[in-house]
């Protein structure tokens, strides 16, 4: 794949290379770039691509349609065009680097602006959030032609552009740079009247530049917006804020300033942890169990305040737990803006399972904690630990875990984290006691064996389709068994599969299905 490329998504669809601007065909070509941009790195499904184009009433040449629009697709993107657009398993993905798509470049500053923020380092969130909002042309998604995407995709995007823009006065706030701040307050005001940090901001700077009976009246149309449209009373925030200057509080009139010894705006923001493991490209089927467990993300909105989305994969060795856990993690990172933290608990292994302590003190420095500052007793370490955490949007994956008593140290605070376990026993206390969502996994069926050998084997699969059927019935759908037979056979290029299969049932060749699924 060639380097060098620039997606935006942010504004009208633009693609740029080194020699100049690529012309994007247009019509429904531009929605599927769009959508596989807006997932880059990830599978997007044939019948997703042809739902999101054509709704629930697809017509029947609507897959050949699709090819043709990712052959144009591939066309327009030059000789880079068939590594930049893949073909996998079920549908396609789009190779994106690191620093080429501007929505990416967005969320991880917008990240960067919470973690700075939280580390009251003001300087660091107004670089880092006016670093987010530069990346904005216009309207997201303008000219891609899919009202479906723009209806799943703009509000999202507009929500972060929106918190990035508070950030950022937020930052101007805090480093005393209040005296420009007010019109363009009143100005997201006007659109957004219920954020309640908005009018606090607009009253602290009112206040500070000596206007504090504008000040007063700004709390007074805050509070009649809130009680008319809400019917309650404002929060604590603006309540406070209004009792400190009516009381002239001093704290008001000094900016709260704290600055990093030679830190300026171009240096680095600080990193979250993507300790995810990778997964090769030939992960394929699971689809009932992908979608249950998006699913479960999509219900996090209604848990119970003090609760987490926790869900706990069980099934027999070799059945793909991990790959699975791992597949689903990397698909929806994107939406835990804060990060991922990944351990092998190493709970069914012949040697000794992982120690909650070690795992948290490898937590804690995923999460940015030094070596010298982690506490020595493991209860410490658990609080700093969920303390940390509270608040984020973070995925912890808790792979191969033993029992309960393993995981229940790990667990994070609260709302916004997700747990993804997974075990060869069924973790029924987790379920019990913290409300765990159980997903059993069963075997491929014989289609996902066959798709799984595809995906390795390509042509020479599907060339003798019966030989491949035997493979899959012989490895009873286990994808290590299958892995292994597909290493097999890759190793062996000449070898016909219906050797491989004749070798497989009679336990020759060093490939001794039984033992394999053990």
């Amino acid at each position: 794949m060639k380097a060098g490329m620039e997606f935006g998504l942010l504004g009208p669809l633009v693609v740029r290379r080194a020699d100049g601007h690529v012309g994007v065909p247009l019509g429904k070509q531009r929605a599927v770039l769009a959508a596989l941009l807006l997932n880059a790195g990830c599978v997007v499904l044939m019948e997703d691509l042809v739902g999101l184009l054509w709704g629930a009433e697809p017509p029947a040449s609507a897959r050949v349609t699709m090819q043709n629009y990712v052959k144009r697709l591939r066309r327009a993107l030059g000789d880079c065009g068939r590594d930049r657009i893949t073909t996998r398993p079920g549908g396609y993905a789009i190779n994106v680097a690191a620093g080429e798509l501007d929505v990416q470049q967005f969320e991880a500053l917008v990240t960067a602006t919470r973690v700075a923020a939280r580390e009251r380092l003001w300087e660091r969130v107004s670089a880092a959030a006016s670093a987010a909002l530069s990346l904005w042309r216009g309207p997201p998604l303008t000219d891609v032609g899919s009202d479906t995407l723009t209806a799943r995709e703009v509000p999202r995007l507009l929500e972060l552009r929106l918190e990035a823009m508070e950030a950022r006065l937020d930052a101007q706030l805090h480093l005393g740079d209040h005296v420009g701040m007010i019109p363009e307050l009143r100005r997201l005001l006007h659109g957004q009247p219920l954020r309640e940090h908005l009018h606090a901001m607009l009253m602290q700077a009112l206040y500070r530049q000596g206007r504090q009976a504008e000040a007063l009246a700004a709390y007074r149309d805050a509070r009649r917006i809130v009680v008319s449209e809400l019917g309650t009373e404002p929060g604590t925030e603006l309540r406070q804020l209004h009792q400190r200057i009516l009381a002239a509080d001093p704290v008001l009139a000094a900016p709260e300033l704290v600055r990093v010894p030679g830190l300026h705006a171009t240096d680095s923001m600080p990193v979250v942890p993507r300790q995810l493991p990778g997964i090769g490209a030939s992960f394929t089927g699971r689809v009932a169990e992908l979608a249950e467990l998006g699913e479960a993300l999509d219900h996090a909105d209604s848990y119970a305040p003090g609760t987490m989305v926790i869900v706990a994969i069980s099934a027999a060795a070799g059945t793909g737990k991990t790959e699975l856990a791992v597949y689903w993690a990397h698909r929806v990172a994107d939406r835990f803006p804060d990060g991922q933290l990944y351990v092998d608990l190493r709970g069914c292994d012949s040697g000794h399972p992982a120690e909650p302590a070690t795992v948290i003190r490898g937590f804690l420095q995923g999460l940015g904690v030094p070596a010298d500052r982690i506490p020595p007793d493991m209860p410490d370490q658990i609080s700093l630990y969920r303390s940390l955490l509270a608040g984020k949007k973070l995925l912890v994956v808790l792979d191969n875990a033993s029992d309960e008593q393993q995981v229940r140290p790990l667990l994070p605070p609260g709302p916004g984290c997700v747990v993804l376990v997974t075990s060869r026993n069924q973790l029924t206390g987790l379920a019990a006691v913290e409300g765990a969502r159980l997903l059993t996994l069963g075997v491929l069926s014989q289609a996902e064996a066959c798709g799984l050998l595809t995906a390795r084997l390509g042509e020479r699969a599907m060339a003798d389709p019966q030989a491949m059927e035997r493979i899959a019935d012989l490895c009873s759908g286990l994808p290590l068994t299958l892995a292994v037979a597909a290493a097999s056979a890759a190793a062996r290029p000449a070898l016909p599969l219906s050797r491989l299969a004749e070798e497989l049932r009679a336990g020759r060749g060093g490939l001794d299905v039984s033992a394999l699924r053990a």
